[in-house]
């Protein structure tokens, strides 16, 4: 099924661009780091945290790759060889990739990177001049960084690598700059391409098989993108009338979509210190002395699907306006490691139309799907990352925006020290306008733009203001500046500030007008209560401590909405009926939810017994007539778009889920003989060390995601989303003051002293105070300098 668990985060090739990628399938030669001079020295403070200083961009990537490399090499030869197509050729072709965001076989895998760089694209965007393609002082960059990953590689060796996970391993090798191209590119298409992988590895299979009979089309199977928080401050928000800025991105704890904290400095040029995804040579979240940037995933489209209408008995033909028109046909080849050793291969074909790879999904008799991405062919966010580390205010910023339009599948929020704050949707999104939606939308997912493949008529539009054709440009774009705050948790821009909602943007963009989800309303009231000094931190107005300690107070707004009515059910039926009709007594329950703080700490008794709970409530659910029941239809107040900020709200306790789900989780806990007190601490753990906090589900802000469900130890699987780089920082006239944890470490070497230290951080509330300034840097008493030449 073509699924919305598929939109992830998502990116779109152009039409114009689509059809250049269907005919043009030479292979790219691998682009390698031209030889040269490169100088850098890296210095270390607090937890491992590298500050990276060059006199130019060659020597800064020199020093980057070198230490990451020292970090994380085995994380990265890994994910070298997936972008590679690799996989199969060293761990067989059933095992699963390490794309911890989309883990699907490694045959599919390989079949879609082969299939990638065999097409050229990364060949035709690196011969682009700038700002389509790179710029000379990226590309030295990305040259630097090959250079130096493979110096600490040489330096080492792999036999003696410090991490056991890859030590003397085969498969770990020199990097070339393709490698770091290619996972700049596939970070581009998180939203779009790189979300259906298995799908476009699958087409060869789908056209060889016997035609399905036609259906109608139901996606399904959806699943959230992950998320992020951001709050952007301004001068009337904050006690001291700078501008300060929260970063809270969820993303994955494992794997090569973790942020690596960094400081990189050219004197004169850049000084910007923050996150950077792994195998990416610069900051994507992060502020200089001045100006503080963060992101969030937009929930804008950033692709389509094509609905094909396929020729009568012609399995790989397909109509545009009455003309037949073949389908392209690329083969891919992949090496597959066979039993005893031997190395085989598998041949298979990816099918391509005018608008993009054809899925090999839902392809029946009649009909087929293409995948059209505004983000397959798209660099130049990379460049635009660059540019807004050398910004110095808001204004530049947008004008740094405004001048790439790369941004692949984020919103931007921002503050500078003169107290501005701006959020903008300057994401890569498919010029669909509303009418056109309406005319040429098939299907009827609302969640899925779906457009008729059979019309040119259907083909994205283009603005005079955008840098290539096929999307919006900056003046389609929601945006928003004000001086007391903008905000973001994932939602649309609609309420980015609740006293001047967003409205009249394409609803390509988002929706405006409906319901918000709990993560977004509770983050809205904690900025309100804070505002308002009524959250009990002390008077009106943001302050970097009271920055810090709202961001990370643990708040669950479900239970703050619903435990009132709970209590009083309680009350009246100390005996509940089971969904199987057995008697529950819940008093002990009642009591331990009554007495919980409300929070997800560490040591918060009830805080689990109240997720499995609500998890019980949402699980599907029929009437007593055996139809299925509607989705949360135990809210007592439904919601209102008048009031979207305080609805929905209560429980409705006569509806028969709320006791049947009460009563089945005291069941399941005393059958487990676990106990109603359950803590975070106790059931949530990243290794050995335990971790607070609770899902967005349940309305938790700063919130964390397991890898499954509670086990009969009492323990769920490790949390592998969440939290991941927690940043505060405050502009002030004299420089930026910060404070930031990165949640699961610097390193993912087992070995390293830095893989769990900022973890046991993480664990106890604590943040580390960041070292900017020379003389902030000089002042470590554990300073450890390594100068490469």
């Amino acid at each position: 099924m073509i699924t919305t668990a598929s939109r992830r985060l998502a990116p779109v090739l152009t039409p114009v661009l689509t059809a250049v990628l269907a005919a043009a399938l030479l292979v790219a030669a691998p682009a390698r780091a031209d030889a040269g001079r490169y100088a850098a020295d890296i210095r270390r403070t607090e937890y491992g945290i590298p500050h990276i200083s060059a006199k130019d961009h060659g020597g800064l990537g020199y020093g980057y790759g070198y230490a990451f490399a020292r970090d994380n090499v085995c994380v990265m030869a890994s994910w070298v060889l997936t972008l590679r197509g690799e996989r199969s050729r060293h761990f067989g072709a059933e095992a699963t990739s390490d794309d911890v965001m989309d883990p699907i076989s490694n045959l599919a895998s390989d079949a879609y990177y082969t299939y990638v760089r065999s097409s050229g694209v990364l060949r035709r965007v690196l011969a682009r001049p700038a700002p389509y393609g790179p710029s000379a002082e990226l590309r030295a960059l990305v040259d630097g960084y090959v250079a130096g990953y493979n110096r600490y590689l040489s330096d080492t060796g792999v036999a003696r690598l410090p991490d056991p996970t890859c030590r003397g391993k085969e498969w770990v090798g020199p990097i070339t700059a393709s490698d770091v191209w290619m996972n700049l590119l596939d970070l581009g298409r998180l939203g779009g391409s790189s979300s259906f992988k298995e799908a476009i590895a699958a087409s060869g299979q789908a056209a060889r098989k016997p035609p399905q009979d036609d259906k109608t089309d139901r996606p399904d199977d959806r699943t959230p993108a992950p998320g992020s928080n951001a709050w952007a401050l301004g001068r009337e928000a904050t006690r001291d009338g700078h501008g300060m800025l929260l970063a809270d991105p969820h993303f994955p704890w494992n794997g090569s979509r973790r942020f690596y904290q960094v400081h990189l400095t050219i004197p004169g040029v850049l000084d910007v210190s923050g996150g950077s995804l792994y195998g990416t040579p610069m900051v994507q979240i992060g502020h200089n002395a001045s100006l503080a940037w963060t992101h969030t995933v937009s929930h804008a489209d950033h692709f389509t699907l094509y609905r094909l209408t396929l020729v009568p008995g012609a399995r790989t033909t397909y109509l545009v306006d009455g003309r037949a028109e073949p389908m392209g046909r690329q083969e891919v080849t992949v090496a597959v490691r066979e039993a005893g050793g031997t190395i085989g291969q598998v041949t298979t074909a990816v099918h391509t139309s005018r608008y993009g790879p054809v899925l090999g999904m839902d392809w029946t008799r009649t009909s087929a799907f293409a995948l059209a991405d505004a983000n397959a062919a798209n660099l130049r966010f990379a460049d635009e990352w660059l540019a807004l580390a050398a910004a110095r205010d808001v204004p530049a910023l947008r004008r740094a925006q405004a001048a790439h339009q790369g941004m692949p599948f984020v919103y931007t929020l921002a503050a500078d020290s003169g107290g501005q704050t701006y959020f903008a949707d300057t994401s890569i999104v498919p010029h669909v306008t509303d009418e056109q939606a309406a005319r040429c939308r098939t299907g009827d997912d609302p969640g899925l733009l779906v457009l008729d493949g059979s019309r040119s008529a259907c083909l994205w539009g283009r603005d005079a203001d955008a840098v290539e054709p096929g999307i919006f440009g900056p003046a389609a774009q929601p945006r928003l500046a004000r001086a007391d705050y903008v905000t973001n948790a994932n939602a649309g821009p609609w309420l980015t500030n609740p006293g001047a909602p967003l409205t009249g943007y394409p609803r390509v963009y988002g929706d405006t007008g409906t319901r918000r989800d709990l993560r977004t309303r509770v983050g809205l009231d904690m900025i309100a209560q804070r505002l308002s000094g009524g959250d009990g931190l002390g008077a009106a107005g943001f302050t970097l401590d009271t920055l810090q300690r709202s961001a990370t107070g643990k708040r669950n707004l479900s239970a703050e909405l619903l435990r009132a009515d709970l209590r009083a059910l309680c009350r009246a039926r100390p005996v509940m009926t089971a969904s199987d009709g057995a008697k529950v007594d819940v008093r002990q329950a009642c009591a331990t939810l009554a007495a919980w703080d409300g929070r997800a700490r560490l040591d918060s008794r009830g805080a689990i017994l109240w997720r499995e709970f609500f998890l019980g409530l949402n699980r599907p659910h029929r009437r007593d007539d055996g139809t299925p029941a509607p989705p949360d239809g135990w809210w007592k107040v439904p919601f209102d778009a008048a009031h979207p900020l305080t609805t929905p709200r209560g429980l409705d306790v006569t509806h028969p889920v709320v006791e049947s789900a009460l009563a089945d989780t005291v069941r399941s806990f005393t059958a487990a003989g676990l106990p109603l007190t359950l803590t975070p601490g106790q059931a949530q753990r990243y290794g050995t060390v335990p971790v607070p906090g609770c899902t967005e589900g349940e309305g938790c802000f700063d919130r964390i995601r397991t890898g499954g469900e509670l086990g009969d130890q009492g323990r769920y699987p490790d949390v592998n989303t969440g939290s991941s780089f927690l940043m505060a920082v405050e502009l002030t006239p004299a420089g930026p003051r910060t404070r930031t944890v990165l949640t699961y470490s610097l390193s993912a070497n087992p070995a390293s002293p830095h893989h769990a230290d900022q973890t046991e951080l993480f664990s106890r509330g604590q943040w580390v105070s960041e070292r900017f300034t020379e003389a902030e840097i000089s002042a470590y008493p554990k300073l450890a300098t390594t100068r490469l030449r």
